[in-house]
C-alpha cells in the first residue's frame, strides 16, 4: 500500500506551539499520556473479549513496554491492546480533541461501563510533540483481516500514512526526541518518570534499553515458566562430604541433592504494582501492609500514627488511604502529600479542589475514576461534583476521629498530642469539620488527664449557667431588659480557663496554681493562639488566659483594704523604680497565700495576643524591652524579702534584693539578654559569698 499525504484536522493554526510549550506544566507528563493511551487500548480489548466482540488468546498477557534508544535518540511505547485500522488512525489521530473513548462508549454503551475509559487519543497523544521532532505509529487492529498501518508526522499540519510493518495486534508509538529532550532516552531518567506517574497503572510496565546485551539467570527446571526462553540446560550433581558417626567411623553423606537447572533470558521485572493496596478491601490488608505501602510511596520510614482506608462505590467511586504522620514541627511548615489518581493513573499532588487545605498535613493516596478531568488530564473542572468528593473526604476523616474518641478513648488520647495540631488547624480552616470535631478536642490538665472542653468545664465549675425552666428564662430576660434600660447592656461575667504554653518557663506559676487547687490546660503549639480565639467565639461564657496573665483571686489571702493596698503599691513601687532605674515600671502589690513566692511577672492576655499577631506578620517581638514594657511586676507583700525592703528603704541590701526579685520574675517569664544575664549571675554569686561570710556584710 503506497504512502499517502494528508492534512491534520486542526481548528487553530497555532495549536502546535501551544501543545509544545503550554499544554502541560511539566514536560515529563507526556510519559503519563503515552502510557495511559497504552493502558486504554488494553482495557478496550479486554472489554471486547468480555462482551464477545473479540476472543483473546488463552496465553494473552496484557503488557506495556517502554524502550529507550540513546543511539537513535528515540523513545518507544509498545502495547498489545486493540490497535487501530487506517480509518481509525485518521479519525482518532488526525482529528485533534476527538475522543476515541467517547466513540467506543457510544458504540458499546449497553455492554460496558464508563468507569474504565479514562483516556483517549487526541490531545493526550499530541503531548508527544512537546519532546519530539517527529512521531511514528505502527499499529495493527484486532479486527479480522486488518492490515498494519504506519503513520508519521513532524508536528506540522501534515502527516503521512500507509502500510505498516507490525505483525501482532497492538500499537507502537516511537518518538524521535528533539535536542532539548534527549534526557528521556536515558534509561535511569525514564525509570524515574515512570515511577512518578505510573507506579500503580493497572497493567505491567517494562523498561529496557535497545542494544544492551541480553542478561541471563539460572532457575530450577521445576520453576520454569511457559514464556521463559531457554538458553542452556544445566545438571548439577549431588554434593557429598565425609562425616564421622557416633562410633567415629567415616561415612559419605549427601548434603545437597542433584539438581536440574535451566539458564534462561533474564525475566523482565515490571516497574509498577498493578494491584495497589488502596484497590483492595480493608479486610484484606494487614497493619504491616499499610506500613510497608507508606514507606514505599512516601519514602518515610517513621511509622504513621494510624490511617483511614477509603472505600466507596456510591454515589461515586472513590478509594484511597490517608495516613496521619507524626506532626512534630510548627503547623505552617508541615508539608504532607496527598497523591490523586484516576484509575491508578497519577494526576497530581494536593489538588485544592479535591483535597481541602488542612488535609495537606496528611500523607496518602486518593483514586477516583469519576473525577471530571480537563483536556490535559492534569487539572480538574471545579464543579459541584468535585465539591461533593471533597466534602466526603473531610467527613470520613472526621468520622474516623470521632469514632476513635467514642470507642477507643485510650488509643485516641495516646495519639492526641501528635494529631492535635492537625485537628485544630482543620477546625480553623473548615467550618463543617469544626462542627463535627468540636466536642472531641482534648485538653490536658495539670493532673495530666485528657478532657474535652465540656468535661473540663464540668470538673472546674466553668459550665455556662442556664435557666432551669422556661419561666426562669422569661424572668431572666425581663430582668435583663429592665437592667439594660436602666444601666445599659451588661456583659455577663466570663469564666476563665487558664492555659500553659511552656511548662518549664511557667513552672513557678504552675506550682502556685497546684498549691491552691487551681487547674489549667496545656496549649503548647503555635496554632493554639488562633485556636483559642475561635473557642472563645463559640463559647461566649469562656475567656482563655495564660497562667501568667493575671493573679487569680483564689491565690490572694483577702487581707487589707483598697486604701492600704494603694499605699503599699505606691511605696514599694517607688523603692523598685529607684533601685532599678525604671521610672516606667508597672508594679502591683498583692497579698498571696503562698508566702514562698516573692515576685512574679504577668502579661495581659490582650497584650500577648497582640504580640502573637505581630509575629504572624513578621514583626520581631522577641526584644526583652518590648516584653517587659507590656508586663506588670507582682510583688507579694506577705514575703519576708518584700517586708524587709519596705522597712529598710535606704539599705544597699534592699537595692540588691529589688534587682534580684525583678530579674528572677523576668527569667520565669522569658530569657534575659546576655548582658543582663551576666549581671544577674554575678549578683547571685555576690549574695552567696555574703551568705558564706566571704564578703563584708553591707550595713543595714
Amino acid at each position: 500500500m503506497p504512502m499517502k499525504n494528508g492534512n491534520l484536522s486542526i481548528n487553530s493554526e497555532n495549536i502546535f506551539p501551544i501543545i509544545k510549550k503550554w499544554m502541560y506544566s511539566d514536560h515529563d507528563i507526556f510519559v503519563r499520556e503515552m502510557i495511559s493511551n497504552c493502558s486504554d487500548a488494553i482495557t478496550k480489548l479486554k472489554k471486547l473479549d468480555i462482551i464477545g466482540e473479540y476472543e483473546c488468546p488463552d496465553d494473552y498477557k496484557p503488557t506495556i513496554e517502554v524502550v529507550v534508544d540513546p543511539g537513535k535518540k528515540t523513545l518507544s511505547f509498545i502495547d498489545n491492546g486493540l490497535g487501530m485500522t487506517e480509518a481509525e488512525v485518521e479519525e482518532y489521530i488526525t482529528q485533534i480533541a476527538f475522543s476515541g473513548a467517547t466513540q467506543f462508549l457510544e458504540k458499546y454503551k449497553d455492554k460496558t461501563n464508563e468507569d474504565q475509559m479514562i483516556g483517549h487519543f487526541g490531545l493526550g497523544f499530541y503531548s508527544a510533540f512537546m519532546v519530539a521532532d517527529e512521531v511514528h505509529i505502527e499499529t495493527l487492529s484486532y479486527q479480522k483481516d486488518a492490515a498494519p498501518v504506519h503513520w508519521e508526522s513532524t508536528g506540522e499540519t501534515t502527516y503521512q500514512i500507509g502500510e505498516g510493518s507490525r505483525e501482532t495486534i497492538g500499537t507502537t508509538i516511537t518518538l524521535f526526541l528533539n535536542d532539548d529532550s534527549l534526557e528521556f532516552a536515558n534509561e535511569y531518567r525514564m525509570r524515574e518518570v515512570l515511577g512518578k506517574y505510573c507506579s500503580f497503572m493497572p497493567y505491567p510496565i517494562y523498561l529496557r534499553q535497545e542494544g544492551v546485551a541480553q542478561e541471563y539467570e539460572t532457575v530450577d527446571e521445576a520453576d520454569l515458566r511457559d514464556d521463559d526462553v531457554i538458553i542452556e540446560r544445566i545438571h548439577e550433581d549431588a554434593k557429598t562430604e565425609e562425616k564421622k558417626d557416633e562410633d567415629g567411623k567415616v561415612e559419605i553423606v549427601e548434603v545437597s541433592p542433584a539438581k536440574d537447572k535451566v539458564k534462561i533470558n533474564k525475566r523482565p521485572v515490571a516497574l509498577n504494582d498493578v494491584h495497589p493496596l488502596w484497590a483492595k478491601h480493608p479486610n484484606e490488608c494487614s497493619d504491616d501492609d499499610y506500613k510497608e505501602f507508606f514507606r514505599k510511596v512516601f519514602l518515610d520510614y517513621k511509622e504513621p500514627l494510624f490511617w483511614i482506608h477509603l472505600n466507596m462505590d456510591y454515589p461515586f467511586n472513590l478509594k484511597g488511604i490517608l495516613y496521619f504522620p507524626k506532626i512534630n514541627t510548627e503547623y505552617d511548615s508541615i508539608e504532607g502529600t496527598i497523591k490523586l489518581y484516576n484509575n491508578q493513573v497519577f494526576i497530581a499532588d494536593n489538588i485544592p479542589e479535591v483535597v481541602p487545605d488542612f488535609l495537606k498535613l496528611l500523607k496518602g493516596v486518593i483514586d477516583c475514576p469519576d473525577l471530571p478531568l480537563n483536556v490535559s488530564r492534569s487539572a480538574l473542572q471545579n464543579d459541584g461534583f468535585v465539591k461533593k468528593i471533597s466534602d466526603y473526604i473531610t467527613k470520613k476523616i472526621a468520622d474516623k476521629l470521632t469514632g476513635m474518641c467514642k470507642t477507643d478513648r485510650e488509643h485516641y488520647e495516646a495519639h492526641w498530642d501528635d494529631i492535635a495540631p492537625f485537628v485544630k488547624y482543620g477546625c480553623l480552616r473548615d467550618e463543617k469539620f469544626c462542627e463535627r470535631l468540636q466536642d472531641y478536642i482534648l485538653f490536658k490538665d495539670l493532673d495530666d488527664k485528657y478532657l474535652t472542653l465540656k468535661e473540663y468545664q464540668e470538673k472546674n465549675g466553668l459550665a455556662a449557667q442556664e435557666a432551669d425552666t422556661a419561666e426562669d428564662a422569661a424572668d431572666g430576660a425581663a430582668d435583663d431588659k429592665s437592667a439594660d434600660s436602666a444601666d445599659g447592656a451588661a456583659e455577663p461575667e466570663k469564666k476563665t480557663v487558664y492555659y500553659i504554653t511552656d511548662p518549664i518557663q511557667q513552672s513557678q506559676y504552675i506550682k502556685v496554681f497546684k498549691a491552691e487547687g487551681l487547674d489549667a490546660v496545656y496549649l503548647t503549639h503555635s496554632i493554639d493562639t488562633p485556636f483559642i480565639s475561635q473557642l472563645e467565639q463559640k463559647n461566649e461564657h469562656l475567656s482563655f488566659k495564660r497562667i501568667d496573665a493575671e493573679i487569680d483571686d483564689t491565690l490572694k489571702d483577702g487581707s487589707g483594704d483598697a486604701e492600704s493596698a494603694a499605699k503599699e503599691t505606691e511605696t514599694i513601687s517607688d523603692i523598685f523604680k529607684k533601685a532599678l532605674g525604671k521610672d516606667n515600671l508597672l508594679l502591683k502589690v498583692e497579698h498571696l497565700k503562698d508566702e514562698s513566692v516573692a515576685s512574679m511577672l504577668v502579661t495581659s492576655e490582650e497584650g500577648r495576643r497582640m504580640q502573637d499577631m505581630m509575629r504572624m506578620y513578621g514583626i520581631d517581638t522577641s526584644s526583652p524591652d518590648m516584653l517587659d514594657n507590656d508586663a506588670t511586676l507582682i510583688v507579694n507583700a506577705n514575703h519576708p524579702l518584700v517586708q524587709y525592703i519596705t522597712e529598710h528603704k535606704r539599705s544597699k541590701n534592699s537595692t540588691v534584693i529589688c534587682k534580684q526579685l525583678y530579674d528572677m520574675a523576668r527569667i520565669a517569664n522569658h530569657p534575659l539578654p546576655p548582658e543582663e544575664m551576666t549581671a544577674f549571675v554575678q549578683r547571685s554569686n555576690d549574695i552567696m559569698m555574703l551568705l558564706a561570710g566571704l564578703k563584708k556584710k553591707a550595713e543595714a
